[in-house]
């Protein structure tokens, strides 16, 4: 009388082949790496991570910045052995732009990224609206091709 019922399988959340992690110095962009490496190691994604050199219009795009550059390279150097604990692989890349926003938005669109994890310090992202990290965050969060996770350290038990 009744035709049969189909079988109700749960629905597989939605996996990200390709992710982008912006890096910095602060401790929640290494944060932002290692959740990026778990999501990646389940479902071998490739990962970006970049380190952005921030260069003032004044001066020329090749403007010599060695001491930002090394650290760069060292922040990715970094990725790439947190990523190997993971079995992931990393494309590592220093980029010299003059809008650190618009380099992620730039690279998320270059790469077909599908999941920026981007690092944020809690106590700036509830601060005045006019510091340079909501800024950074709101600019990728609106022009960013893809969805975006932002990551920031769990509130400490003595400041609550």
């Amino acid at each position: 009388m009744f035709g049969r019922a189909k079988a109700h399988h749960p629905r597989r959340e939605r996996s990200y082949r390709r992710l982008l992690v912006p890096l910095d110095a602060r401790r929640e962009s290494l944060q932002a790496l290692e959740i990026a490496c778990r999501l990646a190691a389940d479902d071998r994604a490739r990962i970006t991570a970049m380190s952005v050199i921030e260069v003032p219009a004044l001066l020329p795009l090749d403007a010599h910045f060695a001491d930002e550059e090394e650290e760069g390279r060292r922040l990715l150097e970094q990725a790439c052995s947190t990523a190997d604990t993971y079995g992931v692989k990393v494309n590592a890349q220093v980029v010299r732009a003059r809008d650190t926003g618009a380099a992620i938005v730039a690279q998320a669109m270059s790469d077909r990224t599908e999941l920026i994890v981007l690092g944020a310090p809690r106590a700036e992202l509830a601060g005045s609206p006019r510091t340079i990290a909501p800024d950074l965050v709101l600019r990728v969060l609106r022009d960013a091709p893809c969805r975006v996770m932002v990551v920031s350290a769990a509130r400490s038990r003595s400041a609550a």
